[in-house]
């Protein structure tokens, strides 16, 4: 799912003043009838293209926004972690109601035009139409605003596929995003500080029986009660759409092998299949990498790990 597609949410005033302005470049043509026929043809045309811009403006906002019922329990979570999942779902409540009002009072307007006896008359319900529509969007204002705040939020979810894939999990700067771009054709964003990883960064390689997805989830922490955003993701796409996990351990002095064992045990608690990398062998100390060895059986090369790793997913 994208949410990549979904279009700034204008203002209520905004929409209002295209919507004039499309008014005002209405182009009519000469027609047949009497001074009062013409009149009411102009505007009831006026009335037309006022409610259809606003219309079309606030049924795009409920189109392009997701079906929130319809969310897989991936984004449904990551949504919930991310704003107010309640006023989200009442706001676009609240547009869908005012898409009905603006219909509503465009029906009821143009057939007082229809009706009028005199010339007039027409512009007192121009008027009158443009000031309950004005009233009608003033009303869910503070709506689109909290769904334009909304959709910024929304554009930086990642775009997941729905193929087998494989979540790289471990602390922050043990070499997750390097490995990333090691076995797939991702360029991630690599600093030597804790946190570069600020969303789910995603590659991609092809197999024999399709492609694979790879997640590099954020640097996250042993602290469950106290995620943060970043490692609610993490935790999710674990959670969610791992077929399997790649558990990046450090050799170095940066983390303790303790610390990095209960990250791992929270990790298992998916109860997805694990293998173990073991990063950075290059800069530890031999004492260190034998210590991590006793430990686990790790695959030592990112080629192997990209052949255990399609092996596994074929099982």
């Amino acid at each position: 799912m994208s949410f990549q597609s979904i279009n700034k949410v204008e203002s209520a005033q905004k929409m209002l003043d295209i919507a004039l302005k499309r008014v005002s470049k209405i182009n009519f043509k000469k027609s047949k009838g009497d001074e009062l026929s013409k009149a009411k043809k102009k505007e009831l045309m006026k009335m037309d293209v006022v409610n259809q811009n606003v219309h079309s403006s606030l049924f795009r906002i409920i189109r392009e926004f997701p079906a929130l019922d319809n969310l897989s329990e991936f984004y449904s979570e990551l949504l919930k972690s991310s704003l107010d999942f309640d006023r989200l779902k009442q706001c676009l409540g609240a547009v869908n109601w005012a898409d009905n009002q603006a219909k509503s009072l465009v029906l009821t307007h143009k057939k007082k035009v229809a009706a009028a006896r005199s010339r007039e008359v027409l512009h007192s319900f121009m008027s009158a139409y443009l000031g309950r529509l004005s009233s009608v969007l003033k009303q869910v204002n503070p709506n689109l605003m909290f769904l334009e705040e909304a959709r910024k939020i929304l554009k930086a979810f990642p775009v997941i596929k729905q193929v087998p894939t494989v979540c790289i999990a471990g602390f922050p700067n043990v070499g997750k995003s390097t490995l990333l771009g090691k076995i797939t054709t991702s360029k991630p964003e690599i600093q030597n500080y804790a946190f570069t990883t600020k969303t789910l960064n995603l590659g991609y390689f092809d197999s024999e029986k399709g492609k694979v997805q790879v997640i590099d989830t954020p640097g996250t922490l042993a602290r469950p009660e106290k995620m943060n955003n970043i490692e609610r993701q993490a935790y999710l796409a674990i959670k969610y759409q791992a077929d399997l996990v790649v558990f990046v351990f450090d050799p170095t002095d940066t983390y303790e092998l303790e610390k990095q064992e209960q990250l791992l045990g929270m990790v298992k608690r998916f109860r997805k299949p694990v293998l173990f990398y073991l990063s950075k062998t290059d800069i530890a100390s031999k004492e260190k990498i034998a210590l991590f060895e006793e430990k686990h059986d790790f695959v030592k090369t990112p080629s192997w790990l990209k052949e255990e790793i399609i092996k596994r997913i074929a099982e």
